[in-house]
């Protein structure tokens, strides 16, 4: 069955508008890499003043082609390019590749990519760009590129690149021969045609066993979010770089393709949500793709290292405990065996340095020792640490290591080196292919180690039940939302509503009042300003806590009473050693609603501890993402004896993103802070609601 992009990406015929055999030239270099690519289809230089190209005859004009081409490559200035894309169209070509910025000097308005958009919009035309560097379909030998390539691409690549970077895809696809593309795609600005196409077509089309992204923003999120799920679906690993993670990087980002990077924090919750694996650098991105190429997927279980170095094992424990990667725990009969194998002296642990005396039988030592313990049920990534030999070459002795483990195991296996140096070695690309990748850079390695665990463990996770919020509770909710927004205590009644356990409160607006609704609720209590216009209370010093009989609460009623007014909520103490945990909702402009779980109270601005999640989610997703916190290892312990119930927190949280996700339509922000988490639960002790209707209504803090 065709696909959408087929005239894009795997056309039958081409025309290059501007092709030349001037050096160094896009018309020139188009041509070159359709031919270099041993393009199936036809070429058509097109170039009033040339009689051939490389060979090709040329033709004046796209009325002279002998028919009519699939696919229009413009290779002209962009003082020509509206008229170029004006023949194209009325030609009845169906896709072109626009690689120029679509920028001129002394432009009217609207501007030349406005008129250029509009045009495209209006005709149907199927476009890659602009602004650019093109593509190559390697499975189908479509190099659509105006800029140099090494020539030794292979037809039968596994891995899809795609790049709103020209040189975030270059800069892998032209100097890493370790990787073998099906397809690479440089997306510019988006025209019509955007990454979730390109993702589409790779996987109905070339089935990859990975897909890269170098991403700037998410033009069109919902029909990303459709393609990552298909991509969850078929088990397909996606390993993301997503730029624009500072102030200046988001604005560079938004004046280099012309779209808002986004928050970061949204991608983050984007990529829990579809098991992308995120890195940071290209050095990562390539390795983790090398890593994800190979044929074997890692079992359960951490990573077993091989060292002939006691000094850069210990590097590799210190950077694994860093980065939080797994390593294996030996079982007592492995170590046993290991004993039984090693030299004299040396422990039998893992990672291991199983060099000793050296001598003859040290390859067969070696070679036993990774076999033993890649056979243990807890090593799931087998890496052989070595370095490098003179000249950057591979001793062929370490990859005999890997092939004794592998005739015991079908797990994935390595050969990592620390650096590569200055010199190369064919050989890399050979044992790459022959399913044991070599690797350089301990850093980047274990940046990709943490990639297979993560998809591992994301595609292993059993689907969890979400907590449904009923018709006449949403119909509730829905119809007092507007109410919830105008203080503190209408927003916990409103959470209440929803099942959110809050503290008990009563409002007052007088001293009589709120002596009353002390005696109602027991000392001690906490008193708080109700005051419109104040969102938050305690940079106002507008919260007395633990208010232990009635002078206390007098007195207390008195001072907020004379500095900010007589409308006060009277509250019960949460147990005095909880823990602080917060929970909020924020409205993302290209993802909608985002649930953030992290550290409260006193420490919510302090540490700046919180993680970001899409909505809904339940309570083991919720339980998961806690220990991504910085300060995770806080969960575990409050100010008293008791334990905090982090359990009750997991499942506030999870009913919590059911209702945010119901009342999306209705609410703009939300802020429970602090959830009091203690021995018996938890309990939302203060909130702010922001609602549609009275988003421009609340003041700023």
């Amino acid at each position: 069955m065709a696909h959408r992009l087929d005239p894009l990406l795997r056309p039958k015929s081409i025309a290059v508008i501007g092709a030349t055999e001037r050096a160094h030239s896009v018309g020139r270099r188009i041509v070159h890499n359709l031919l270099a690519g041993h393009f199936d289809g036809k070429i058509f230089p097109v170039n009033p003043g040339r009689e051939s190209v490389l060979g090709l005859q040329c033709y004046a004009d796209l009325d002279s082609l002998p028919e009519q081409v699939d696919h229009v490559a413009f290779a002209v200035s962009d003082y020509r390019i509206e008229a170029a894309l004006e023949a194209a169209i009325e030609h009845g070509a169906k896709a072109a590749t626009i690689m120029s910025q679509l920028i001129i000097a002394d432009d009217s308005k609207p501007d030349l990519q406005e008129r250029i958009e509009a045009r495209i919009h209006d005709s149907g035309l199927i476009v890659c760009g602009a602004n650019g560097m093109g593509f190559y379909n390697c499975r189908d030998g479509v190099w659509m590129c105006g800029f140099d390539t090494r020539e030794n691409h292979p037809r039968g690549g596994n891995v899809t690149l795609i790049s709103h970077s020209g040189s975030g895809m270059s800069g892998i696809v032209d100097c890493e021969e370790r990787i073998d593309f099906n397809l690479a795609v440089s997306t510019g600005q988006e025209i019509n045609v955007g990454m979730h196409h390109y993702m589409d077509f790779a996987i109905e089309e070339h089935q990859p066993s990975a897909i890269g992204l170098f991403m700037e923003t998410a033009r069109d999120p919902e029909a990303l979010m459709a393609v990552l799920e298909k991509a969850r679906q078929r088990h397909i690993p996606v390993v993301a770089i997503k730029v624009g993670r500072t102030a200046l990087s988001s604005r560079l980002a938004q004046s280099h393709s012309g779209a808002m990077a986004g928050q970061d924090e949204a991608f983050d919750a984007l990529f829990d949500r579809f098991g992308v694996q995120r890195v940071y650098d290209m050095d990562a991105l390539a390795t983790t793709l090398i890593m994800f190429a190979q044929p074997h997927r890692p079992a359960p279980g951490g990573l077993v290292a091989l060292h002939d170095s006691g000094g850069e094992r210990q590097l590799l424990i210190d950077l694994a405990d860093e980065m939080d990667v797994p390593l294996a725990k030996l079982s007592p009969s492995t170590i046993a065996r290991l004993e039984q194998i090693l030299d004299p002296g040396l422990p039998a642990v893992n990672p291991l340095d199983a060099w000793g005396a050296g001598g003859e039988h040290s390859d067969h030592i070696m070679g036993q020792c990774l076999a033993a313990m890649m056979q243990d049920e807890s090593a799931s990534i087998g890496a052989v640490v070595h370095d490098r030999a003179p000249y950057s070459q591979v001793y062929p002795e370490y990859v005999d290591y890997m092939r004794v483990a592998r005739q015991h195991c079908e797990k994935p296996l390595f050969l990592m080196a620390n650096r590569q140096g200055t010199g190369s070695s064919p050989d890399v690309v050979q044992v790459t292919r022959e399913g044991f990748p070599v690797l350089d850079g301990l850093r980047s390695f274990l940046e990709g180690v943490r990639c297979l665990f993560g998809f591992r463990d994301h595609q292993r996770r059993a689907p969890e039940m979400l907590k449904e919020l009923n018709a006449s509770t949403t119909r509730a909710l829905q119809a007092s939302s507007g109410e919830s927004a105008r203080d503190e205590f209408a927003a916990l009644a409103w959470l209440e509503m929803a099942g959110i356990p809050v503290v008990a409160a009563r409002r007052a607006s007088s001293l009589a009042e709120s002596l009353k609704a002390a005696r109602e609720l027991g000392y001690p209590v906490a008193l708080k300003t109700a005051e419109p216009g104040i969102a938050h209370k305690t940079n106002q010093r507008g919260v007395h806590l633990g208010l232990a009989d009635e002078s206390a609460l007098k007195q207390a009623w008195l001072d907020l009473s004379t500095r900010l007014g007589e409308q006060v909520v009277v509250a019960e103490m949460a147990p005095p050693d909880g823990l602080e945990l917060m929970l909020g909702m924020v409205t993302d402009l290209q993802f909608g609603p985002l649930v953030l779980m992290g550290f409260g109270g006193t420490r919510v601005e302090g540490i700046d501890d919180f993680v970001t999640l899409m909505p809904p989610f339940g309570p083991q997703t919720a339980r998961r993402r806690l220990q991504d916190l910085q300060h995770h290892a806080l969960l575990g312990h409050n100010r008293g004896s008791g334990k905090p119930h982090i359990d009750a927190f997991c499942e506030t949280a999870a009913l919590f993103s059911s209702v945010v996700a119901s009342l999306q339509d209705e609410l703009t922000e939300i802020d429970i802070n602090p959830v009091i988490v203690h021995g018996g639960g938890c309990m939302a002790v203060d909130a702010l609601i922001i609602t549609r209707q009275r988003h421009n209504e609340v003041p700023n803090p």
